[in-house]
């Protein structure tokens, strides 16, 4: 039997004096879950970190040590290694009911699936997952360019990401988890130039260096309220056993609110589903995370019957899109959503509606406008920012026809008089999309899906952007405003319980809201590995 075994290398010795050549030892897991340590192996490299991809056979091990050259090429020799392994090596290993790379915490009661079967409660798991979106796009018109713009010659960026999700039931209900995670890769021009950005697996900030960070460190407690006995699969992130359908969840440490809050089924997870950011989220909400999607915070859920009650609060960054590396809530989110789950005609669906508030230092559109005018300068929101609100409004809708098409659609709104704070520069948003299942076409594991999304600046915003100024995704120097519109294709084949590879297309219309650019075409390829 072949095992993959990705090592994370978090430490390194310099070797003989003068010498350049450095070794590495790092934890290992395999797909068995088992933590083993590598012995030393030189790396002819001068960086801080390394990856090393290990290949057991047969009892025997190879460990190949990648350093940042070789970084991009990584996931793609893991998917190719995995593809490669027998089939009956691949039955031996643990499969879970759900992906280990799923963005959200944990399954929703509502969610779990029906069986007769129980599983085993786990004390402690360790899930891992690899991920490579490549994205492209040709020339196209653009009368003009500025800061933030996407270019108008053809790029091609890719990002890659390895996560460890390590998880430790602590007491009763209550389970610890960490999210190690490198990341290497930028999104097309260092993710700027559209609002509605085209990879939701590209960060705001990049590198073509592979570095570690901690996305998630959280307590996730659950309190069971009665109700069905139901059975809880292992994921990332989530442990095996069971849990009543209604529930008190509270969810405290550092997370993504996108974790817990405008989840969907069919367009949520750009590991899983659709790529663009306008899509996979409701454009308009503009929930505290740092550069990379993240904050500190915590969340209740409440889950009775066919209703769930959510509520937060989140830290935001001390400027907008800054990044966070301290806990400190003088200024943050507060949101809430409410789900009601309902049956028609034999088919079940969910409407969420969702509000928010950010209190911070923000700055009017006009406020810097003014200042501009006054000065005879390019607006700039930086020094007219002042401590002030900027809620928001959203609807979230899915419906399950069939097992196998499902449809959702999103809708909302924020102040566009104040500038965006944490997201990205969308004011009103509406979307709509359509999931299939391959089984028509004799491939019941892939997944063709279809959207589109409308995204609208406030008057303010458009007259800001018009003088010159620039957002967090988009400034282009000048603006001969129109809406962006934007539709989306994938389809995704899954070649083995563990792995799945999605081509991606994307047509963007007034790419940032500006006639005088695009439209264009980008094209997509994701390779997506779990364990």
């Amino acid at each position: 039997m072949v095992l993959l075994r990705l090592g994370l290398a978090f430490d390194e010795e310099r070797g003989l004096q003068g010498s350049d050549r450095r070794t590495c030892r790092g934890p290992c897991f395999s797909i068995t879950r088992a933590f083993e340590v590598d012995q030393q192996v030189p790396l002819a490299s001068a960086s801080t970190a390394c990856v090393c991809l290990c290949i057991t056979v047969a009892g025997k091990s190879n460990t190949i040590l990648m350093n940042q050259k070789l970084w991009s090429r990584a996931s793609w020799l893991l998917c190719t290694l995995v593809v490669a392994t027998p089939d009956s090596a691949l039955a031996e290993l643990p499969v879970s009911e759900a992906p280990a790379s799923s963005s959200a915490l944990f399954i929703a009661p509502d969610s779990l699936p029906a069986s007769s079967q129980t599983p085993l409660p786990e004390t402690w798991s360790l899930h891992s997952q690899v991920t490579n979106v490549t994205q492209w796009h040709r020339r196209f018109k653009a009368w003009y360019s500025g800061t933030n713009s996407l270019q108008p010659d053809g790029r091609t960026e890719e990002t890659t990401d390895v996560t460890l999700y390590v998880g430790l039931r602590v007491w009763k209900g209550a389970e610890l988890w960490l999210n190690p995670e490198y990341d290497q890769g930028r999104g097309l021009d260092d993710t700027v130039g559209l609002a509605g950005f085209p990879s939701g697996e590209a960060y705001k900030i990049g590198s073509n260096t592979p570095y570690l960070r901690l996305p998630r460190a959280f307590l996730r407690q659950t309190i069971e309220l009665g109700g069905d006995t139901n059975p809880v699969p292992a994921m990332g992130n989530q442990l095996a056993g069971n849990r009543t359908a209604d529930t008190l969840t509270i969810t405290i440490g550092k997370f993504g609110v996108t974790d817990i809050f405008d989840t969907n089924s069919y367009a949520h997870d750009p590991r899983a589903d659709l790529l663009n950011w306008s899509i996979i989220d409701v454009g308009t909400f503009d929930y505290a995370a740092d550069a990379w999607g993240f904050t500190y915070g915590a969340a209740a859920e409440w889950s009775q019957g066919s209703r769930t009650l959510r509520g937060g609060v989140f830290q935001l960054s001390k400027v907008p899109n800054g990044k966070i590396t301290a806990i400190d809530f003088s200024q943050f989110m507060l949101v809430a959503e409410l789900e009601q789950r309902y049956e028609l005609a034999g088919t079940a669906g969910k409407v969420k509606l969702l509000g928010f508030l950010n209190r911070g230092r923000m700055a009017k559109y006009q406020d810097a406008i003014d200042r501009g005018l006054a000065q005879g300068t390019v607006p700039d929101v930086a020094p007219v920012r002042r401590y002030a609100s900027r809620p928001g409004l959203s609807i979230n809708v899915e419906h399950a026809f069939t097992a196998d098409i499902g449809a959702f659609a999103r809708a909302g709104f924020n102040d566009g008089s104040k500038e965006a704070y944490e997201f990205t520069e969308i004011n009103k948003s509406m979307s709509a999309g359509v999931s299939l299942k391959g089984k028509p076409w004799n491939r019941p594991d892939d997944t063709l899906a279809f959207a589109g999304v409308v995204n609208v600046l406030s008057r303010a915003a458009r007259s800001y952007f018009a003088a010159g100024g620039v957002g967090i995704l988009i400034g282009d120097g000048r603006l001969n405003y129109g809406s962006e519109r934007i539709v989306e294709a994938n389809y995704s084949v899954r070649i083995n319980p563990h792995l799945t590879v999605a081509v991606d297309f994307q047509h963007v219309v007034n790419p940032a809201y500006n006639r005088d650019r695009g439209p264009v075409s980008i094209y997509g390829f994701r390779a997506h590995a779990d364990f």
